[in-house]
């Protein structure tokens, strides 16, 4: 079954594929901070979005996977999976 994101998950995929697409590695992903400003959405509103489009098992049931989040030497980035890319191309 393939969940239709949020409105505001369906505007962090489509930044992140905006913002990647324009960056020469992209596997470096998206500073939280510079996703945030892009989007006009403070981090908190971001990760507690980002927490339900990843693949981590809430309430017995795992995330659909669509973003990939780490910290890297301090700093939180945001990384487009290829599950993220798939629900951009099904136009949701």
């Amino acid at each position: 079954m393939t969940v239709a994101p949020s409105p505001l998950a369906h505007s962090i995929l489509a930044a992140l594929e905006t913002m990647v697409s324009s960056n020469r590695d992209s596997s470096a992903g998206v500073s939280l901070p510079r996703l945030g400003k892009h989007l006009g959405q403070g981090a908190s509103v971001l990760l507690r979005e980002l927490s339900t489009m990843g693949s981590a098992v809430m309430a017995g049931r795992a995330g659909p996977g669509w973003v990939r989040v780490e910290q890297s030497d301090g700093r939180w980035l945001v990384h487009l999976t290829d599950a993220g890319r798939a629900i951009l191309g099904g136009r949701f």
